[in-house]
C-alpha cells in the first residue's frame, strides 16, 4: 500500500509540474483570435461564454481600441496570477496568461484592436471545459473598465 500510494504521488506531482511547465508558443497563442468566433451572435459590450473560453467585443463606447488595449492591459496586470504573455499596446495586440492557484492550469487571453472595436478572446491551454472562470474573469474585467 505504501508502493501505490509513493507512485501516486509521483504521478500527481508530475502531472502538475507537466501542466506548470508545459511549453506554450507566443506565435500560436499570441495569433489574432479567428473571426468565426463571433460569427455566433456574440453581442458588443458583453461577455459571451464558448465552449472551452469566453469571448467579448468592445465597442468605441467606452474609447478607442487602442485605448481600451492599454487599459485592459493595465487591468490584466492587476489580476491575480496573471502576467503578459505575448505582444504590446504599440503592435495592437497583447496576450495574458492567467493559472490557477492549485493546478496552475493555463488559461490564455488575446486582445486584439481592430477597426471597429476591441477583440478579446478567453480560452483554457488544456482540457475542454473551463467551468466558467475564463467568462468570468472577462466579466470583471469589463466591470472595471
Amino acid at each position: 500500500m505504501l508502493l501505490f500510494t509513493g507512485f501516486a504521488l509521483i504521478v500527481l506531482a508530475g502531472l502538475m509540474a507537466y501542466v506548470r511547465l508545459a511549453p506554450a508558443d507566443p506565435l500560436i497563442l499570441n495569433a489574432p483570435p479567428a473571426p468565426s468566433l463571433w460569427a455566433a451572435g456574440a453581442g458588443w459590450d458583453e461577455v459571451k461564454p464558448i465552449e472551452g473560453g469566453a469571448i467579448l467585443r468592445l465597442s468605441d463606447q467606452k474609447g478607442t481600441a487602442a485605448e481600451l488595449l492599454t487599459r485592459i492591459d493595465a487591468i490584466a496586470m492587476a489580476t491575480p496570477a496573471t502576467r503578459r504573455f505575448a505582444g504590446s499596446a504599440e503592435r495592437g495586440r497583447m496576450t495574458w496568461v492567467t493559472r490557477s492557484a492549485f493546478w496552475g492550469f493555463p488559461d490564455y487571453t488575446t486582445a486584439e484592436v481592430q477597426a471597429d472595436g476591441l477583440y478579446i478572446y478567453a480560452r483554457l491551454y488544456f482540457g475542454r471545459g473551463d467551468f466558467g472562470v475564463n467568462a468570468a474573469r472577462l466579466k470583471a474585467w469589463l466591470a472595471a473598465l
